[in-house]
């Protein structure tokens, strides 16, 4: 399974159920990386997609607590377990974890990579990731040069962290 998010200086992902800053080349990256995939949420990031709709192009899963809940063009699960069971079908590169930062740490010891675009800025966040720089059993594993994004107007980078196994 995977993790994939885009994420400032101090790991905040997002404030008041929005993205810190839309960087057209992370919204490429992120449709590249998880089309075609299995995308897991939570029901507060189904809600703040637009429209409210689910990803096209991907089989939406929604973790969330109430049993109840229903929306179009998405399957819910009401727990870990029940997803893990749903995703037991799944080859597990082809899962993609999408938020929110409750979602991210709920799953994160089921993930094997990490995808993250990194913001060399620091934005007023109430969401945040794990930092993964310091999170036991993660490494980074590649960086790519620093981009620029005009649109934004802050320098990013697109990391991959992988999860370390211990030797036997």
């Amino acid at each position: 399974m995977n993790l994939i998010a885009c994420a400032d200086e101090n790991w905040g992902i997002g404030f008041e159920g929005h993205l810190l800053v839309h960087i057209p080349e992370d919204m490429k990256f992120f449709r590249d990386m998880t089309l075609g995939s299995v995308v897991v949420m939570g029901r507060k990031t189904l809600e703040s997609l637009p429209g409210g709709r689910p990803l096209e192009g991907r089989r939406n899963l929604v973790l969330t607590r109430n049993r109840s809940y229903q929306a179009e063009g998405v399957q819910t699960v009401p727990g870990v377990q029940a997803l893990m069971q749903e995703l037991s079908f799944c080859e597990s590169r082809d899962i993609y974890v999408i938020g929110g930062a409750n979602i991210y740490r709920q799953l994160l010891c089921f993930c094997d990579t990490a995808y993250i675009t990194k913001v060399a800025h620091a934005y007023q966040a109430d969401a945040f990731l794990p930092d993964l720089d310091i999170q036991e059993g993660w490494r980074l594993a590649a960086s790519s040069k620093a981009h620029f994004s005009p649109d934004a107007g802050v320098e990013y980078r697109f990391l991959r962290y992988e999860r370390v196994r211990a030797a036997i």
